[in-house]
Formats: structure tokens, C-alpha cells, sequence
């Protein structure tokens, strides 16, 4: 056979020069398509795949890999002050990238991941693309065909995407009780994150809101574990498709987050220690995460705080034993905000950056969000050379890495190098604009409406005031009567929501909860005074703008208060009272006499003891975002009816902060013996609690037993003309156990449809294992004896004698 290697004849000066020029094309076409893998490819095919990339992969390329770094740190950054002041908010949503930045992230750093909007303004669909692309390009060309992945916190909707659909934050999804809505808004979220070319976003969250205090409450699914695991697990169904192996172009890869007990702190304040024991993290903090990574979840980020002195980016049996060994998980960690360097700055368990790398990779970090510097890469790679980190735990985490690329097609060019809206020249190729025609559509926009019904929760009606009549005239008022900012919350275009009413007007097509009303009722029938207005210094502080005034001719007040928006550390508070200039307008109005209707438009359960007596009905609108206020309207109306409940138990004292799932001493109402120990708690609206303007009356509670199954079935009845969506749900109470038992857990629920004067015998199935508890060896424990099952003022008990 010929050697080319070896000149060795009259031609072969020129042969062997035309092999070396094709062997350099080869390695090029190669660098460039190598990290292709067919749709075809077996699991097993695929894993050795990775194996052999990572096996040729230098230790720097690897651990640039595992490198997150914020699109602030490539971008060319523009000022506010050097914009024509009549140019539009819009096109201050944009930035462009700065090609030494781009050049140095990728070429000298190897970096795998870009993050976060630019500018901090959600940018247009065209921006978007331009930028993810080009980022796509650069890190493709010079990380030798591996593609950086760019993550985004799309929280409620499109969020950081200038015109998607927005939907009600997380704490309103919940109050649906409707599993099918996280779905769907999951399926919308995706497509029009991806018509961005965003393939990864930073949702959902599914920490249990266990402290009101809490900022980030409504980003959650509200307390309980059952809403939190079914809610999330339907969102990461909806935004991932059903192949977690091939994640369509209508999909996103999810990032569950933020594990775990984020919203148990001590003090309620944002990244501050939670006390919680293991067998109480097991039981109930851990098992959203599990059901989200059954349902296909394919990366996860840690919870900055940490729990009884160990930070949670540092706790190897959180991480990688619960999670990557014991769920036999494949996906990928990352860490939240800068929180290597918290190890060490804040939480002082590392003397400095570079120990702090080591101990959060060795617990079972894959990827770390620095996000401004690069120290990360030099730093781990001292640690590798040093045989503090090894080059096992080193190829694990990069494969996880390329594991999440590959199941997004971002190793194939052709799925992020897409133009918006113009083919190249002399090419037929798609553009994002003909394969993602829905994007910000009437079709989504009426689907965010109906769902936004369901979300919002009728707490009183005295004397039946609602629905209101049209040819009443009413006098909104409050500062959150007029404004997009409290109706949105944070993640809501900005990072604090801060710039969404100015977004918001320039779009055009959304209404306030005032504006709802006017278009509901007639422009003549409706008057709009603030009274109270939200400084724009500061999100937690009000101030009175003018004195309380109620025209003679006005039939009812809807008094909208409740809070600014706000987002994580920002929203920490001292005190949970509504401000003192709401309860005094509210206090205020009453004293004219007219009916007033309370509209709570808040992140968190603010107290407002003092004012309920003093008003007609109260309604929960929780964060509706962009359709709130023709959702509202329509409710106010009658022209849909309410079917939401609390997801949270809402507070009526401040120091006396209770979960539904309390034990039973918290809710016994005297203790007999030498003292009489006041253990009576008393709340404003209990977990699950909603009214509707329909009558519904439930029968004939039934639960049969089998070995495998435990069927509940009821009767409920419509005794109304109106159509009603009611939620259905079951909580059963252990009675007896080793250890003290909840009082009651949610274990099941519904929403069923229910015409004018229909009645259904509804069913609700558990397995035997839903009832067990986790004892103090962290085992999962179900012991014979009695339970009881309760369904709206239905019960019924029943007993568990074979526990094998």
C-alpha cells in the first residue's frame, strides 16, 4: 500500500502535499460535525458516544464546559442616557455582543454556557435570535463543535421575551387546581422560547412555600407537597414534550429548582438557613424533585441557602446521593447565582475561591454560574493537577454536560442556525418567523384569559354583591387599580419587574385591573383614583397621593391593594401587615357607606385583619399578569365564574405563621392539666378554601380497599344555573402512628366540569404506599390502623391492615 507519509517517488512530493491539504480539510469538517449523533442512536450508542468525545476533550476544554458565565461579560453594553429620549423602551431591549469578549469566552476559555437577558430588558424575538445565534456560531467554531447552551429564566410564560404570552405567576397556576393549565402553559412557553432560539430555561420552581415572609413565595406552587409535585411535573412535561431524549424544536430542557427547602427558612428571608431534619426533607421537601426528574427533568439547580449549617451546593449526599445515585438520574446540576463564591464570602466553609470550587464539584456540582469571571476554569484546573478534584468526578459532570446538548440537538448547526425572517440570499431555507407563526398570538392570548379565570379565588361574598351588575357605577382605586407592575411580579420583562407597565402601554394590548373594568362596564360607569401610589424608590413603601374622596352617585368600591412587584433578596420584609397607608384608605372608604369590594393583588399573604369585616367580598387575584384585568372583569361580571382555592393557608396574625399540614397539638383548642396551654390557631382562609356563585353540595363519601388501590368516590351536585369548574380535593389523616402524624394531607385531587343542576359521582384513586411516612432511618413506613378521608364536609374513615 502507498505510503503518503513518506515521499518516496517522482509524484509523491505533490501527492503527499494534496493528502495533507485533504487530511486538514477532514479535520476541519471533522471538528466541525464530529459531535453529531443520529436520531437513531440507542441509549447505549449514545453514551458511548459521549464517552469517546470526552475521552479526546484536553482537561481545559473540559472544565470550560462546566463554566456559566452572564451575557454581560461578552456584550457591548449601551446607556439609557445615550438613547434619544423619544426613542422606544423597546429598542433598549437589545445589546450587541463584543467580539473580543465572544472571542476570549470561547476560543481562550472553552466556555459551555451563556445566561441571562441582555441589558436586563427582555429583548424582541429578532434580538434574541441574533444574539443566541451568533453566541451559537462562536463556541461552535471554536470549541470544536460543541455548542454553548444559553439559559433564561422564562418564569410565567415567555417572560424575558418582549411580546410573548404571559400567564399567572406559579402561586396562581396553583390556585387552579387544574393540572392541565402548568401544561399547557408550558407547551407555550417553549414555543416561544424557542422561536427566540432559547433552548434551556431556569423553571420550574418548586419550593415549598412554607414561610409567608417568604419573597419568593409566588414563584412556587404554594405549601403543599402533592400541588408542588403534580404542578411542576405537569409544566416539565409541557415545556420538554414527552421524548427526554430527543427534545423537539416546539421544546425547551428545564432546570428544576431550586433544591431544595428554599422556602423554609428560619426567618423567612431570601438565601437564609432552613432547619429542617432529613426524614422531613425526604418526605416532603424532596418529592417534587423526584416527580419532576420521573417526568423527564433534565437538569436542576441548587438552593443558595443552608440547612442546619451544611450550604446545599456543598452537600454531596443531597446532590449526588439522593439525587444523581439515588434516583439513578443522568441529568445535570447547576449552580444558582455566584454561589461557589457564597461558600466561602457568606457562608466562610472555605478559606477561599479555590477550595470553595473544590467543595461544591466534589459534592456534585456539574456546571457553576459564576457568572463575571473566568477564575473558575485556571482554579479547577489547579485542583484536578492537584488530585483534590478527580478527573472522574471531572468527565461525569461533562458528560452530563454533553448529554443535555446532545438531547437538544445543538450539536446539529441546523437547529439554532435559523434566520428570523430573511433566507440567505439564493436559499429556501425556514426563517423562525414561518416556523413559529403563534408567537404572541390572539389564539395564546385567549387561552392565557381562560386560564387566568381559574387562577384568581373568590374569598367572600356578603350578601351575594357579586356578580355586579353592569349599569352599576363603580370607583376603583388602590395602587394596584392602574398598574402592570404589581399584576406581573418579578421575572416579568425586567428581573423586578420594574419597567413592566412601561412595557406593557407600549405593546397596547393588555388592560390593568382598571381598564378590564372599563371595557366590562362603560367608561361613563367607571372613575379611577389612586389615593395611594407605590414609590418608585422603593417596592415595599407607598404613599398617600391624595385625600379619600367617594362620589355621592357611586354604587360600589373596588379597592385594589395588596403590593409591588419585587424578586428574590428585594423582597425581604420585616413585617407581613399590609402598609399603613392601604389599611387606612380601605378604612377610609368605608366610612361612606357603599359597598366595597377588596381585590388583593400580592406575592405574599399581606395580614388585613383589621379591614375584612369592614368590606363586601374579597377577591384573590394572586399575580395574573398581562390578562388580569379582563379576567377580573369578567368575574366581576358573572360572564365566568370563580373556581379557584387558597394554595397556601392564608395568616391573620403575624405571629402566628401555621401550614395546613400542621401536627395536632397546633390546632387543639385547650390543654387540660396545670396549665392551660393556648395552642387554638386561628387563619384568615384556610388551604383549599374558595367560593364560587354556584351551589355545590357534595354525598355519599365512599372508599374501597384493595391491596394494590384505594378507590374514593363522592357525589357532587351543581344546584345553580351557572356552569362551575369545581375542584375535588381529598385529604385523608392518619390516626394513629409511631410518630406524630400531620393532621391532614392533601393525597388526590380533581377539577371536574359541572353544567346548571348536573351532579357526578367523581373518582379519586391512591395506592396504600401514598399513605406511608419516612421515620427517623429515613425509611419509608406504612403502618395498619385507621385513617380518615375528608372531601368538602364529607368524611369518611377506613382501615389498612395489610402493609407488605
Amino acid at each position: 500500500m502507498f505510503d503518503y507519509t513518506k515521499p518516496n517517488s517522482e509524484h509523491s512530493h505533490i501527492k503527499w502535499i494534496l493528502m495533507l491539504c485533504l487530511q486538514s480539510a477532514y479535520s476541519i469538517l471533522l471538528s466541525a460535525q464530529t459531535l453529531q449523533l443520529p436520531k437513531s442512536a440507542s441509549e447505549q450508542q449514545r453514551e458511548e458516544y459521549i464517552s469517546s468525545v470526552v475521552a479526546k476533550m484536553t482537561l481545559e476544554e473540559k472544565v470550560g464546559q462546566m463554566c456559566e458565565l452572564a451575557i454581560d461579560k461578552v456584550a457591548q453594553r449601551s446607556s439609557d442616557s445615550n438613547v434619544p429620549s423619544n426613542q422606544s423602551v423597546a429598542s433598549l431591549a437589545g445589546g450587541k455582543l463584543s467580539a473580543t469578549a465572544v472571542n476570549d469566552v470561547f476560543s481562550t476559555w472553552k466556555v459551555g454556557s451563556i445566561l441571562n437577558v441582555p441589558e436586563g430588558l427582555a429583548p424582541n424575538p429578532k434580538v434574541w435570535s441574533d444574539i443566541i445565534r451568533n453566541l451559537n456560531k462562536a463556541s461552535y467554531e471554536q470549541c470544536n463543535g460543541i455548542t454553548e447552551i444559553y439559559g433564561v429564566d422564562q418564569i410565567h410564560g415567555a417572560s424575558y421575551s418582549w411580546g410573548a404570552t404571559l400567564f399567572p405567576q406559579e402561586i396562581g397556576q396553583a390556585a387552579s387546581f387544574n393540572i392541565n393549565i402548568p401544561y399547557r402553559i408550558g407547551q407555550i412557553t417553549a414555543y416561544e422560547s424557542r422561536a427566540c432560539l432559547i433552548p434551556w430555561v431556569y423553571a420550574p420552581v418548586m419550593d415549598l412555600a412554607r414561610s409567608p415572609l417568604w419573597p419568593r413565595m409566588w414563584e412556587s406552587y404554594g405549601e403543599d407537597v402533592l400541588v408542588n409535585a403534580k404542578m411542576a411535573s405537569a409544566v416539565t412535561r409541557g415545556l420538554q414534550g414527552d421524548d427526554r431524549e430527543h427534545i423537539g424544536m416546539n421544546n425547551v430542557a428545564v432546570c428544576i429548582k431550586h433544591y431544595m427547602a428554599y422556602g423554609a427558612a428560619v426567618s423567612g428571608k431570601d438565601r437564609t438557613p432552613s432547619s429542617v431534619t432529613d426524614r422531613e426533607l425526604m418526605e416532603k421537601y424532596f418529592q417534587p424533585f423526584k416527580a419532576c426528574i420521573e417526568a423527564g427533568a433534565l437538569s436542576l439547580m441548587v438552593n443558595s441557602g443552608n440547612n442546619n449549617g451544611v450550604p446545599f451546593h456543598a452537600n454531596h449526599k443531597l446532590l449526588t446521593e439522593w439525587v444523581k445515585e439515588g434516583l439513578h438520574w443522568d441529568g445535570m446540576i447547576v449552580t444558582d447565582w455566584a454561589d461557589i463564591d457564597n461558600l466561602w464570602k457568606r457562608d466562610h466553609i472555605a478559606a477561599n475561591k479555590k477550595d470553595a470550587i473544590g467543595l461544591a464539584i466534589n459534592a456534585g456540582i456539574d456546571m457553576t454560574m459564576d457568572p463575571y469571571s473566568t477564575d473558575f476554569c485556571p482554579l479547577l484546573i489547579e485542583l484536578v493537577n492537584e488530585g483534590r478534584v478527580s478527573m472522574k468526578r471531572i468527565d461525569d459532570a461533562v458528560a452530563r454536560i454533553l448529554r443535555l446538548k446532545l438531547r437538544l440537538g445543538l450539536l446539529d448547526r441546523s437547529t439554532w442556525d435559523i434566520p428570523y425572517d430573511k433566507p440567505a440570499k439564493g436559499k429556501k431555507s425556514p426563517t423562525l418567523v414561518s416556523l413559529y407563526p403563534d408567537y404572541g398570538s390572539e389564539k395564546f392570548a385567549q387561552e392565557a384569559l381562560k386560564m387566568t379565570e381559574e387562577c384568581i379565588v373568590l374569598l367572600k361574598n356578603k350578601s351575594s354583591i357579586l356578580p355586579l351588575a353592569k349599569e352599576k357605577k363603580i370607583l376603583v382605586c388602590g395602587p394596584n387599580a392602574n398598574n402592570f407592575r404589581p399584576m406581573n411580579g418579578g421575572w416579568s420583562y425586567t428581573w423586578q419587574g420594574d419597567r413592566t407597565d412601561e412595557v406593557c402601554r407600549q405593546i397596547g394590548k393588555y388592560h390593568t385591573f382598571y381598564e378590564g373594568l372599563v371595557v366590562k362596564y362603560g367608561k361613563n360607569n367607571v372613575i379611577l383614583k389612586d389615593f395611594v401610589k407605590y414609590s418608585p424608590r422603593n417596592f415595599n413603601m407607598d404613599i398617600a397621593s391624595e385625600p379619600v374622596e367617594v362620589p355621592a352617585d357611586i354604587d360600589v368600591i373596588v379597592a385594589c391593594i395588596g403590593e409591588n412587584s419585587y424578586c428574590e433578596t428585594v423582597g425581604n420584609i420585616d413585617d407581613l401587615n399590609l402598609s399603613h397607608n392601604q389599611i387606612e384608605m380601605v378604612k377610609s372608604l368605608a366610612k361612606f357607606g357603599k359597598p366595597i369590594i377588596l381585590i388583593l393583588n400580592e406575592g405574599r399573604p399581606r395580614l388585613i385583619k383589621e379591614i375584612e369585616p369592614l368590606v363586601t367580598a374579597i377577591i384573590h387575584t394572586f399575580l395574573p399578569s398581562n390578562y388580569g384585568g379582563d379576567a377580573l372583569a369578567n368575574l366581576i361580571a358573572g360572564d365566568a365564574n370563580f373556581s379557584g382555592r387558597m394554595p397556601y393557608t392564608y395568616p391573620k396574625n403575624h405571629g402566628s405563621f401555621i401550614t395546613y399540614d400542621c401536627k395536632p397539638c397546633e390546632y387543639v383548642e385547650t390543654m387540660p392539666g396545670a396549665y392551660n396551654y393556648e395552642a387554638n390557631t386561628t387563619v384568615q382562609w384556610a388551604f383549599g378554601y374558595g367560593l364560587s356563585y354556584s351551589d355545590v353540595k357534595y354525598s355519599n363519601l365512599k372508599a374501597d380497599v384493595k391491596a394494590d388501590k384505594i378507590t374514593f368516590t363522592v357525589d357532587v351536585v351543581n344546584n345553580s344555573e351557572r356552569e362551575v369548574k369545581e375542584p375535588i380535593l381529598l385529604f385523608v389523616s392518619d390516626l394513629v402512628a409511631s410518630l406524630t402524624p400531620d393532621i391532614k394531607r392533601l393525597r388526590a385531587f380533581d377539577k371536574v366540569n359541572l353544567l346548571p343542576h348536573e351532579s357526578k359521582t367523581v373518582t379519586l384513586s391512591i395506592k396504600p404506599s401514598d399513605l406511608a411516612f419516612v421515620d427517623n432511618n429515613l425509611n419509608w413506613v406504612l403502618e395498619p390502623g385507621q385513617f380518615r378521608a375528608t372531601i368538602a364536609n364529607q368524611r369518611v374513615t377506613f382501615d389498612i391492615v395489610d402493609t407488605k
